[in-house]
This record gives C-alpha cells, sequence and structure tokens, in this order.
C-alpha cells in the first residue's frame, strides 16, 4: 500500500466517521418515555416547525360540542387533516399544549381527555408521543369548548 493509498483511506474513514456523526446529530431525539408522552425531546438545529394553536371542536348539529372525549377527538381531527394537508405527519408532533376546563364539580375531566388523546399518540399508526402540559382553567372564548389545545410540530428537512 503506497503512501497515496493510505492517506485516502484514512481521509475516507474519516470523512465516513464525521458523516455518521452529522447524521446521528440531525436527528429529533425523544426521552424519558411516559405512558402519554415524552419528558425531554431534542429538536437540533435545521429543524423545520409548524405551530397550529387555538382549535377547539367544532359545534355538532344540536349546536353543543359534546363531551370532553368527543371535543379532544374532534380537535386533533382538525389538527390531522391540517398537517396532511401540508404534507406532515401527528407523529411529526412534538408539543401539545392543553386548555382544559373545570366542569361544574369544580374538575377537568383528564380521563376524558387522555381517552380522545389516545386515540391520536402512542398508536401502532403513531407510536409517538409529544411532549405535554395540561392547564385547567375556569372559561374559555367560545362557550361550550371544554378544550383548547395547541401544538408544536418538527421535522428535519428533506
Amino acid at each position: 500500500m503506497t503512501r497515496f493509498t493510505k492517506a485516502v483511506s484514512l481521509s475516507a474513514a474519516l470523512f465516513a466517521a464525521a458523516f455518521a456523526v452529522t447524521t446521528s446529530a440531525q436527528e429529533i431525539i425523544r426521552t424519558g418515555e411516559g405512558r402519554n408522552f415524552f419528558n425531554n425531546i431534542y429538536i437540533p438545529p435545521g429543524a423545520e416547525t409548524l405551530y397550529l394553536s387555538g382549535a377547539g371542536a367544532d359545534p355538532l348539529p344540536d349546536g353543543t360540542y359534546g363531551d370532553m372525549e368527543q371535543q379532544t377527538v374532534d380537535t386533533f381531527n382538525k389538527f390531522k387533516a391540517t398537517l396532511e394537508e401540508q404534507g406532515w405527519s401527528m407523529g411529526d408532533i412534538v408539543q401539545v399544549r392543553v386548555f382544559g376546563v373545570a366542569g361544574d364539580d369544580g374538575e377537568f375531566d383528564f380521563a376524558g381527555f387522555n381517552r380522545g388523546y389516545q386515540q391520536f399518540f402512542g398508536t401502532e399508526e403513531n407510536p409517538l408521543k409529544p411532549v405535554r402540559s395540561v392547564v385547567e382553567i375556569a372559561d374559555l372564548v367560545v362557550d361550550g369548548w371544554l378544550v383548547e389545545i395547541e401544538i408544536r410540530a418538527v421535522r428535519m428537512p428533506k
């Protein structure tokens, strides 16, 4: 093996190692998995972001909005349609912020919210889960809404 061949081989090996580090560093990393969410999500530089906020349920034919589970499902279905129209997916969601109205008993229907939420995250279709915050509030601007949700979606450029 000549000195030139050794130098080319060493250069190729160093380039391959550098490329492997760069490639793996460009991944979205999720850690601290809980039942319904991750505790930490690392977003590398250069990621594309999309924010969707202020979403709640659409009214039903009778003018009401349904219970907490139904409103949660309706809201996430609207997010799913918006994401897919723009070439994104529910798996791209990395953060969910929830504002939930306490019921007449003074409690937020967390079980109803989770039943709706679990139809979209940690499923066979979408095994990924975002980080999540849930804030209980007294009321929302739209009469009848029990929940308003904001999301942040992130993906690496294609």
